[in-house]
């Protein structure tokens, strides 16, 4: 079961030990301009930061707008990820929102999340963390992970990741909600891991329950 909600002063401490461990958290996902994030997100679904990383590099080296993604084709990307789960259906999102941006929003990525989420492969998440990552919007992207910390911890828990992305924002003071969600994630990732959680470095060890979510 997710632990009970911590109230507001143990939440503002917990955000500004992240604060002072890392007062500038940054995402894992290599990118030039909102375009390769929107891509490099909408290729990481099921698949490692490291690994699309891998396959995105020489890509954005040649492609780093919509038009020149058309220009290269679906075939051409796919040789460029096929290394990523579930390549083929992801290079199909890819140039049919590619082709929306370009007739739709003359080659931009727009910056609303309703506008996002109507392109093909791009779920309220995805987003998110493009709304977060690129306009500094205090935008809360859950994953796993993020799912996982806020329902052991009792920071955020929630049945689901938009109850959590709700309790996020409706608990978490307002000076840390831009940041939240990186903090969240890396703590997730490399510390209160699902399996082995290595609590001896935690910086959020009196707060957590031990069995939470996994």
């Amino acid at each position: 079961m997710p632990a009970k909600q911590l109230p507001y002063a143990a939440i503002k401490t917990i955000f500004e030990r992240f604060r002072a461990a890392e007062p500038e958290p940054k995402g894992e996902l290599e990118h030039t301009n909102a375009f390769t994030l929107l891509v490099a997100v909408a290729l990481s679904a099921q698949a490692t930061d490291k690994g699309v990383n891998k396959a995105t590099r020489p890509l954005f080296e040649v492609v780093d707008t919509p038009q020149k993604m058309l220009a290269l084709g679906e075939e051409g990307l796919i040789e460029h990820i096929r290394t990523i789960g579930l390549y083929r259906n992801k290079a199909r999102n890819v140039m049919k929102l590619s082709r929306i941006l370009v007739d739709e929003y003359g080659g931009e990525v727009p910056s609303s999340r309703a506008a996002l989420q109507s392109l093909p492969g791009v779920g309220r998440k995805t987003a998110n963390v493009v709304l977060n990552m690129w306009w500094g919007m205090p935008a809360q992207a859950v994953d796993t992970h993020i799912f996982r910390v806020a329902n052991r911890t009792g920071i955020a828990p929630g049945k689901d990741t938009l109850a959590v992305e709700r309790a996020i924002e409706d608990h978490v003071p307002a000076e840390f909600q831009r940041h939240a969600h990186h903090w969240l994630i890396l703590h997730g990732r490399y510390v209160c891991t699902a399996r082995k959680p290595r609590c001896d470095v935690c910086l959020l060890e009196e707060y957590c329950c031990k069995e939470g979510v996994a």
